[in-house]
C-alpha cells in the first residue's frame, strides 16, 4: 500500500513553497519596478511586517483553495495534462481574487501597471506551482509505470472476461498501478481459468473479510453479462467501503455513450464508486463542519458547564455518556452525549428510550427536547467521526435488525453520520426498530439529494426545533 498522507504532505509543502516564493518575487517586483515609476525615485526593498504577514497568509489561503477544489483528493491517480489545466484555472481564479482584494489600491503610474502586476503575479504563481507539481507527479507516475508502487486490487469474476482483463492489464507497457492480490469467483464459474495466474481469496459472501485481510484499495468487477443479476448485491457491499470500484463496460454502454475514458494505453474501465457530492461541495462541507463545530464549542462552553453541574446534582453517575456507534464505511466509533438517563440504565442490554421512559432524568427530559444533550458531539465532528448533518448513527445491534427488513440501509454508511438529520428533524428520536424503519425514508432522501443547500435547511430547522423545545 502507498502512503497517501505523506504524498499529500509533499504536495502541500511544494504548493506552499511555490506560493511563498512567487509572492516574495512579486513583492520585490512591485518595489523595484512598479513603485519607482510612480514616485520617480528608487524605492528601498524592505521586508516589512506586512510582507511577512502576507508570506504566511497568502500561501495558507492558496492551500485552502486547492483543498476546496479537490486537488488533494485521489492523490496517486494523477494526469499531468489534467493537472496543467487544473493548475492554470485555479491560479487564474486565485490571482483575480488577490488582485481585486489586495493589489487594486497599489500606487501605480499608469493603468498599464495593473496589467503588469496581474500577469506578473499570475505567471510567477502558475509557473512555479505547476513546475513543482510536474516534478512530483512525473516521479510518481514513473514509479507506478515501473510497478514500484501500486494499488492492492481484487478481481471479482473468474470466467473469460476476467481472464482477458487480467491478461491485458498484466501486459500493459504503461500499467495503471493495479497490483492484483487475487480474485473472487462467482458461483458456477470455472475458477481454473484465472487460477493459473492469481490465488482465489474466497467466496462472494466473504467480500468484507477479504478486503480487510488483504488491504484492498481497488476492486475490478469482471463478471459475465449473464451474471449481472449479482451486480446489485456486490455493489451493496463494495459501495459502503472506502475503496475505488471499476467495472467492465458492455457494448451497449459504448453505444449509449455512458462510457467515458481518458486511458489510451489501459483497459476501458468504468469508475463506479463516484462521490455523492461534487468534490468542492464535499470538501466545503467538511471545512464548515470543523469551523462551525469549533465556534459552537466555544459558544456553548458556558451552557455545557451549567448543564454538567445540573446533571451531577440531579443523579449519580458520569456527566458524559459514551456509546459505540457505526459510522462511515461501517467503522465503529465512540459517540459522546450529556447523560440524560439514570446511570446504568441499560445494564448491558441494548434498550431504546421512549417519550415517557422512567429512566430519563428531569434534566435529561429537557436536554432531549432541546437537543442540548448533543453538545459533546461537536468533538466527534472535529475529530472526523461525524458531520453536522447526516443520518443519525445507530448501534450494530439495531443495524442488524434494520437490515433484515431494509437491506438498503447500509447505503447510509457512505456518509458520515450527523448530529442532526432530515429524519431527526421530520421524525425525531426512534424508540423502537419499527420507528427507525419509518424514519429511514427521510435519510434515504437525504442520501439521494445531498447538497450544502439541504444541509443549511436542516440546520435551520434543527435550531427551530431546539428553540421551541419540541424535540422528540
Amino acid at each position: 500500500m502507498m502512503n497517501r498522507k505523506w504524498q499529500v504532505a509533499k504536495y502541500l509543502i511544494l504548493d506552499f513553497s511555490a506560493a511563498a516564493i512567487s509572492w516574495t518575487i512579486f513583492f520585490i517586483y512591485r518595489k523595484a519596478v512598479i513603485e519607482p515609476q510612480r514616485f520617480g525615485i528608487d524605492i528601498p526593498i524592505e521586508f516589512t511586517t506586512r510582507y511577512f504577514l502576507g508570506l504566511l497568509l497568502i500561501p495558507t489561503l492558496w492551500i485552502l483553495f486547492y483543498y476546496i477544489t479537490g486537488f488533494y483528493d485521489n492523490i496517486y491517480r494523477r494526469s499531468r495534462l489534467l493537472e496543467l489545466g487544473q493548475t492554470f484555472l485555479t491560479s487564474a481564479v486565485g490571482v483575480v481574487i488577490i488582485f481585486f482584494t489586495l493589489i487594486l489600491d497599489d500606487y501605480i503610474h499608469t493603468y498599464k501597471n495593473y496589467y503588469q502586476l496581474f500577469f506578473t503575479l499570475f505567471g510567477l504563481h502558475f509557473g512555479l506551482t505547476y513546475l513543482f507539481r510536474l516534478i512530483l507527479t512525473t516521479r510518481t507516475i514513473h514509479r507506478i509505470h515501473h510497478r514500484k508502487i501500486g494499488f492492492n486490487t481484487l478481481l471479482i469474476g473468474s470466467n473469460e472476461k476476467a481472464e482477458r482483463v487480467y491478461s491485458e492489464m498484466a501486459s500493459q507497457k504503461r500499467p495503471a498501478g493495479n497490483l492484483f492480490a487475487g480474485f473472487v469467483g462467482v458461483e458456477n464459474n470455472d475458477d481454473r481459468l484465472l487460477g493459473k495466474y492469481l490465488p482465489q481469496l474466497g467466496k462472494l459472501n466473504e467480500l468484507n473479510e477479504i478486503i480487510d485481510r488483504n488491504n484492498i484499495e481497488e476492486v475490478i468487477i469482471a463478471i459475465e453479462t449473464r451474471e449481472h443479476e449479482r451486480l446489485n448485491g456486490i455493489l451493496t457491499v463494495l459501495e459502503n467501503r472506502q475503496i475505488t470500484i471499476w467495472g467492465i463496460p458492455d457494448l451497449y454502454d459504448f453505444l449509449s455513450g455512458t462510457v467515458k475514458t481518458t486511458a489510451i494505453y489501459g483497459s476501458p474501465l468504468i469508475k463506479i464508486s463516484n462521490g455523492l457530492m461534487p468534490t468542492w461541495q464535499a470538501n466545503m462541507k467538511r471545512l464548515l463542519d470543523v469551523v462551525l463545530s469549533i465556534i459552537a464549542t466555544i459558544i456553548f462552553l458556558p451552557v455545557f458547564i451549567v448543564l454538567a453541574l445540573l446533571i451531577k446534582k440531579s443523579s449519580k453517575g458520569p456527566i458524559l455518556y459514551k456509546q459505540e456507534r457505526i459510522g462511515r464505511f461501517g467503522k465503529p466509533f465512540k459517540i459522546y452525549k450529556l447523560r440524560s438517563m439514570v446511570h446504568g440504565a441499560e445494564n448491558g442490554t441494548p434498550a431504546l428510550s421512549s417519550e415517557y421512559d422512567e429512566r430519563i432524568t428531569k434534566i435529561g427530559r429537557f436536554l432531549r427536547k432541546t437537543h442540548l444533550d448533543e453538545i459533546p458531539q461537536f468533538y466527534n465532528v472535529i475529530k472526523g467521526d461525524m458531520s453536522l448533518v447526516g443520518p443519525r448513527p445507530e448501534r450494530k445491534y439495531y443495524i442488524e435488525q434494520i437490515v433484515k427488513h431494509a437491506p438498503h440501509y447500509t447505503h447510509l454508511h457512505k456518509l458520515r453520520p450527523g448530529i442532526t438529520s432530515w429524519g431527526q428533524v421530520k421524525y425525531g428520536y426512534a424508540s423502537n426498530v419499527d420507528e427507525m424503519l419509518e424514519r429511514l425514508p427521510y435519510d434515504m432522501m437525504y442520501l439521494k439529494n445531498i447538497s450544502l443547500y439541504i444541509d443549511f435547511k436542516i440546520l435551520i430547522y434543527t435550531v427551530m426545533v431546539a428553540l421551541k423545545a419540541n424535540g422528540k
